[in-house]
């Protein structure tokens, strides 16, 4: 990368941000461009909650919503929540779902995003971040080894007991895409 005469990096054309509870609009960018990234709009746009919940979502401090912006369309993001521990005075943050816009790709945009995460969970007093990743997932496994530790685990979905008179609270078999 070249540096400007004043010795800083160049602007990027995009912009990375945390999403507060005034960027619903942005959050809702957010969940389609996830849709159309992992192939799955359904899940990300088929149901989507009001502006209430996700106002109070992005208030929360056990979620953590990042945004790539590029002239206001969000182009990249990560979806993250903050997990307190019990046996020590400490949080984890597990990095649940990252993607950017296919046009987009290759440019460091994960990176800044995940660079922006790790400013954030230092805030909030995480002392890990933690991300899984499909086996085939090439992209994502390097952009992982190179920014952290890799451990070999296996991850499973346990249902939930169903609630009483609704057949649709049974997950549909599907995992975090990251």
């Amino acid at each position: 990368m070249t540096r400007s005469p004043a010795g800083s990096l160049p602007a990027t054309p995009w912009e990375i941000r945390v999403l507060g509870a005034d960027d619903v609009a942005a959050m809702r960018g957010l969940s389609s461009m996830f849709g159309s990234a992992f192939g799955d709009p359904d899940t990300y746009t088929g149901r989507p909650p009001d502006d209430a919940y996700l106002q109070r979502l992005l208030s929360s401090r056990t979620f953590v919503a990042v945004a790539a912006l590029r002239g206001g369309d969000v182009i990249g993001g990560l979806a993250a929540y903050v997990l307190p521990k019990f046996e020590q005075a400490r949080s984890e943050v597990y990095l649940y779902d990252l993607a950017v816009a296919a046009d987009h790709r290759r440019r460091g945009i994960a990176t800044a995003l995940i660079a922006c995460l790790q400013r954030e969970a230092a805030e909030r007093g995480a002392y890990v971040i933690f991300v899984q990743a499909d086996r085939g997932d090439e992209a994502a496994i390097a952009l992982y080894t190179k920014l952290g530790v890799r451990e070999d685990v296996l991850h499973f979905d346990i249902a939930p007991a169903q609630r009483r008179g609704d057949a649709a609270s049974a997950p549909d078999g599907g995992g975090a895409a990251a």
